[in-house]
């Protein structure tokens, strides 16, 4: 766990089912992710997810940690650090929010600690994968100073714009 200006990043627990099915329901969250986007159907597949999410801290460098808002005791989403899929070790800097903590700057605040985090322990670059009309999710992008390469369909199946930054130089 650690925290921002604003938030804390924390694991995803048992009691947050609730919440996580409320973000993952929705379809305006759902439609950007994965290669065939889907809306979670219940709280047991919401359950399953943070079941995953928790599994994801094996390799204590990556993860899927809750971002809660200090303000409120709510989480507001969700932020990533993970290595792509099919990859040759690109990691991958993502987040999933919740519409009622849209535009406040959350996703930018998380993303900066885990790329951070992601730096600190050893990475020397990460990516960022992005559907071409997410236009909120590519300004996350340039605002943590992330260059895009242009479009791959290497990763998720689909046609997505990508991103990367390089580690800072000390």
């Amino acid at each position: 766990m650690w925290r921002t200006g604003r938030l804390v990043l924390r694991q995803w627990e048992a009691g947050d089912v609730a919440r996580a099915f409320d973000l993952y329901r929705r379809w305006e969250v759902a439609r950007w992710l994965g290669a065939a986007p889907r809306v979670l159907a219940d709280e047991a597949e919401a359950a399953a997810m943070v079941e995953r999410f928790r599994g994801r801290s094996a390799d204590p460098r990556f993860g899927v940690w809750a971002v809660e808002r200090l303000d409120t005791g709510v989480v507001a989403g969700s932020v990533l650090l993970v290595p792509l899929p099919d990859g040759d070790g690109e990691v991958e800097v993502g987040w999933h929010f919740h519409p009622d903590a849209w535009g406040n700057g959350f996703a930018t605040e998380a993303a900066e600690a885990v790329v951070a985090k992601g730096f600190a322990d050893g990475l020397a670059e990460i990516h960022a994968v992005v559907r071409p009309d997410n236009g909120p999710s590519a300004a996350v992008c340039r605002r943590l100073g992330m260059v895009s390469l242009g479009r791959s369909d290497r990763w998720y199946g689909t046609e997505l714009e990508v991103f990367r930054l390089g580690r800072p130089a000390a």
